[in-house]
């Protein structure tokens, strides 16, 4: 009796307790609402998720909004089945729907959830920066424990990305669908990310780890870090053919001295900041005299107009740690690029600077779906480790190639274990382009699914040490 008694003081003590934490706001008691304009559903939606806690939209409806919602700590926005933000230019276009408050200062927001957002972008699809480089539809930058679930764009233009994250930690991104002619989920330097359950059509890159970039591309620049990549596809569209399933994107930079050259997006360590070249991307080459030491915003030394990029320094930029699993690839285009740039919108390696190695990366069952001779991998910058298992490929290779961005591309380790290989016939495996480049491939427990298979490496000026089981290839 005493312990049942005791049972049910417990119980009320709790219920008393939990309403100021367990309550919910709805949208719709600060007029966010289907018959609303953008301008009335910016500011309720705003002054709503100004509360903090759990904010819900629950009203079926397309809701016009007219302006970025500024979303901060502690907050979870959640929209329920068939709610759609329709962007609208009430009365000129913007860039972000949903952006992070400390996105604005470089102050880190944590603990944010934003569940069930739908965007129907309609032709709003602008680069005008709150952030220099940031432009995601839905957008974070200094953020942790960030949690992005059941999200869909399905019209994206060819200016903004759909997702777009950097600076961050404790990233998941689950159940997304995204249409689109720009990136579908961009991220930049960060570290612990989870990216799950997605369909792409995009018409540039599906999924970009960019921890280097164009220098409109990312506000910041670093490393990406121990992440996976999981339950994938990549949908045929015969209209969105270029970029990459993902990109793989590292870089790295100098100390400014006097009398360097640079270019477009070029970067400088200078006082204890990194500093960028923010320029037309015309292939000018301008002579630096003048150190840049303003502390924020851009200056113009010189004819160059510096920007301010971060107050921490980092030399290199790249990814590691990260593993690729169950993808599911019907679009015929190059799958994976671990990557630099090098042309008149960017050069990722500035000549002379420490090399950036990228690390420790695994693509497990990954399913080569079409037919069409396609690169599987495209390896353009140091790489010390690929692992690649119980995969399918087709008429896949993979290619070493040089942009010319350094002169030692170091040694590079492929290990290809339970794979299937499907070409009807000969397969050119591996393919180098790189002078010097030195690699070793090892093939375990592999299936040939044609009697005619053959496999072989096309070493060009570097060398390919084979330890192969296929056909071919072995001793």
């Amino acid at each position: 009796m005493h312990a049942a008694r005791a049972a049910l003081l417990l119980a009320v003590t709790l219920a008393c307790a939990l309403p100021a934490a367990a309550q919910f706001t709805d949208a719709a008691d600060f007029g966010f609402s289907p018959g609303a304009t953008g301008t009335e559903n910016t500011r309720a939606l705003q002054q709503a998720v100004d509360r903090t806690g759990t904010i819900v939209v629950s009203r079926p409806g397309t809701y016009k909004i007219a302006g970025t919602v500024f979303i901060g700590s502690n907050t979870s926005l959640i929209f329920g089945n068939n709610v759609f933000l329709k962007k609208v230019a009430e009365p000129d276009p913007f860039t972000h729907v949903l952006l992070n408050k400390g996105a604005l200062t470089k102050t880190w927001d944590e603990h944010i959830t934003v569940e069930g957002l739908v965007i129907i972008v309609n032709g709003i699809d602008v680069r005008k920066f709150l952030v220099y480089g940031l432009h995601g539809q839905l957008a974070f930058f200094y953020a942790k424990d960030i949690r992005i679930r059941h999200f869909r764009l399905l019209d994206g233009g060819r200016a903004q990305y759909a997702i777009h994250v950097c600076t961050f930690e404790d990233l998941r991104i689950d159940d997304v669908v995204i249409h689109g002619d720009k990136d579908g989920i961009h991220l930049g330097r960060g570290k612990r990310f989870t990216l799950s359950n997605g369909v792409f059509d995009t018409g540039d890159d599906a999924i970009a780890l960019n921890a280097h970039d164009y220098s409109v591309g990312n506000p910041e620049l670093g490393w990406i870090e121990d992440g996976v990549v999981e339950n994938m596809r990549d949908l045929a569209d015969p209209k969105r053919q270029i970029g990459y399933f993902c990109r793989i994107l590292a870089g790295a930079w100098i100390d400014w001295h006097p009398g360097m050259e640079v270019q477009q997006s070029d970067t400088v360590v200078s006082g204890g900041r990194l500093y960028r070249v923010q320029a037309n991307p015309d292939g000018t080459v301008y002579k630096s005299l003048t150190r840049p030491t303003h502390t924020k915003g851009s200056a113009v030394l010189d004819g160059i107009n510096w920007g301010v990029v971060q107050n921490d320094v980092t030399y290199t930029a790249g990814v590691r740690n990260v593993v690729f699993r169950d993808i599911f690839l019907e679009k015929p285009r190059t799958a994976f690029s671990i990557h630099f740039d090098n042309d008149r919108f960017s050069r990722s390696y500035y000549p002379g600077a420490q090399i950036p190695q990228q690390q420790n990366l695994l693509f497990d069952n990954v399913r080569v779906l079409y037919d069409a001779p396609t690169d599987f991998l495209q390896v353009r910058t140091p790489v010390d480790l690929v692992t690649i298992a119980n995969s399918t490929l087709r008429q896949n290779r993979i290619a070493f190639l040089s942009n010319k961005a350094m002169t030692g591309y170091l040694k590079t380790r492929v290990n290809m274990t339970g794979c299937v290989f499907a070409a009807p016939g000969k397969l050119q495996l591996i393919v180098n382009s790189v002078p010097g480049k030195a690699i070793a491939l090892k093939t375990g427990a592999s299936s040939e699914l044609s009697d005619a298979f053959s496999a072989e490496v096309v070493p060009g000026q570097g060398t390919i040490a084979v330890d192969s089981d296929l056909t071919g290839l072995r001793k």
